[in-house]
């Protein structure tokens, strides 16, 4: 079997990137992002994307930056939130969006990986979210159909991993991250750190290698924070 370790972001993406593609970014705000393989989409220009994820980065980093250069075409996520561009370019008809409750579109991405077309759901009946949809009544209660979500790539940020591609994620970094590892015709994934195989502890693997492709350790994480939010120290308030 080919080894799924690889040099970087760039040979991680080499021959899957073409223009007009669906990608799975995973990460909840700055949290958890894949920024060495944002970067490199960027880098090689694509364009006409669709892009899966919660939000869309800030509008200087993470997903902003493919926003900024054009690259975007359409997103499908739950919160528009701290990127300015994101929502100028929406309000002004310039992207396309599809909306989903938050709960809605973690469940869509899960079924597309798991191979369920589509589910029913309450969240949304008698709104926008239903417009268009199915609705079907089951024990008396309205329910919308949402179907399945799957992409051409996902990308990935694990805090450890394996050459054999299994990894751990680090606290609330694993939020989207191992649902849309299972969801891609092809996952790529950066870690933190890159060890041999069987150094992971087996109990405590949150997506097993089968899901995933291409690996390698980032080269730069830069972990920024959307908002900080602190409290003076007691002695300089005294």
């Amino acid at each position: 079997m080919a080894s799924k370790t690889v040099d970087g972001a760039a040979q991680a993406l080499a021959g899957v990137l073409f223009d007009g593609m669906t990608i799975m970014a995973g990460g909840f705000g700055l949290c958890g992002i894949p920024e060495n393989l944002i970067a490199a989409i960027r880098e090689a220009g694509v364009k006409d994307l669709t892009v899966i994820s919660n939000n869309c980065g800030v509008d200087d980093f993470g997903l902003g930056i493919l926003l900024a250069g054009g690259q975007i075409r359409k997103m499908i996520s739950s919160y528009v939130g701290e990127n300015k561009l994101f929502a100028e370019l929406y309000l002004s008809g310039k992207l396309e969006l599809e909306f989903n409750p938050q709960g809605t579109l973690a469940e869509r991405i899960r079924a597309g990986g798991a191979g369920i077309p589509a589910f029913f759901t309450k969240t949304g009946v008698g709104t926008l979210v239903a417009e268009g949809k199915e609705v079907r009544e089951f024990d008396g209660e309205l329910y919308v159909m949402e179907r399945g979500l799957t992409a051409d790539l996902s990308i990935v940020k694990a805090w450890m991993g394996d050459h054999e591609g299994n990894l751990v994620y680090r606290r609330t970094a694993r939020n989207f991250n191992p649902m849309m590892a299972t969801a891609g015709k092809v996952t790529a994934v950066e870690v933190e750190e890159l060890v041999v195989t069987g150094q992971l502890d087996k109990d405590n693997i949150h997506t097993p290698g089968i899901y995933v492709d291409r690996i390698f350790k980032g080269a730069v994480f830069e972990k920024r924070i959307e908002q900080a939010t602190t409290r003076p120290r007691e002695e300089a308030s005294a």
